[in-house]
């Protein structure tokens, strides 16, 4: 008999994903995790049989919440990364030459070890790249700190359950704006809006009342079922009005290829259907 892994994230809503192979199945300290092989997704990494990422899909995922901010603000040298134990989001951003230093905090240790052996494309090397800092702690704990300040701050998290969850909260993003420099970026991942909108509408109240520019952006990821994926979006500067032409020269600037992530898809990417815009308010 086959065997399926059901993500049941949704009270009204299942979403399954057969398992050709299962390759990892153990408890950590923090949550249940499971890497296993699809014929579809390849290798997916499951928390709790939620799905985390997909080797076939996460290029869509790290793309959008890595080039967006880094390209519209145009002059990041120092990336905050909250979360982000696979090390995708690690690689997209270490892609820019100009980023000088990447500090990624992930809670759970064998999350960064297990990827690593198991799910090596994800990271394709970013755990061995000078400019990546590792800290095994807590994200939350570790914003609250007096430390250096970031132009671009990317919150890579769970969803808003178990370990995930202080990372939704007022107090949190209250204190990533405090670690901010000057017309900083704090982007956030929030779920899907048609299944997950108070989620959506919880952080967009949040960032309304600290910062002059807060919105979200979308995309669509295959494994992260429900409806486009969206991202939030927070900023006291000017870098979302960044007209597409420049957009553009620092994407070409940039030697990047990607699969997903175009300035014209960056742009795009702030127009919201009705049902996202009503969120927002």
């Amino acid at each position: 008999m086959t065997d399926w892994v059901q993500e049941r994230l949704h009270r009204d809503y299942a979403q399954s994903l057969r398992v050709d192979r299962m390759l990892y199945d153990s408890e950590t300290d923090h949550q249940r995790l499971k890497v296993f092989e699809n014929a579809t997704f390849g290798r997916v990494l499951t928390l709790d049989d939620v799905v985390q990422v997909t080797e076939a899909d996460n290029f869509i995922y790290h793309e959008m919440l890595t080039h967006v901010p880094i390209l519209a603000h145009g002059a990041a040298r120092r990336v905050l990364i909250v979360g982000g134990g696979d090390g995708g989001m690690a690689r997209e951003a270490l892609r820019h030459a100009s980023v000088e230093r990447v500090t990624m905090v992930e809670i759970d240790a064998g999350v960064v070890e297990f990827s690593k052996e198991y799910l090596p494309a994800i990271s394709a090397g970013a755990f061995d790249d000078p400019r990546l800092e590792l800290v095994i702690a807590d994200g939350a704990e570790f914003i609250r700190r007096e430390g250096a300040a970031y132009d671009v701050i990317i919150v890579d998290s769970t969803d808003p359950v178990g370990p995930g969850e202080v990372l939704f909260t007022d107090t949190f993003y209250g204190q990533a704006k405090r670690r901010l420099a000057p017309d900083g970026i704090l982007v956030t991942q929030n779920g899907v809006p048609f299944l997950q909108g108070e989620e959506l509408a919880n952080t967009m109240r949040a960032f309304r009342t600290l910062f002059a520019d807060a919105s979200c952006y979308l995309a669509t990821v295959p494994s992260y079922a429900g409806g486009p994926m969206a991202f939030g979006w927070g900023t006291d500067g000017p870098a979302r009005e960044t007209p597409a032409e420049v957009l553009r020269g620092r994407f070409e600037a940039s030697g990047i290829e990607t699969a997903y992530y175009t300035p014209e898809v960056h742009a795009g990417a702030f127009a919201l259907p009705g049902y996202v815009q009503k969120l927002l308010l």
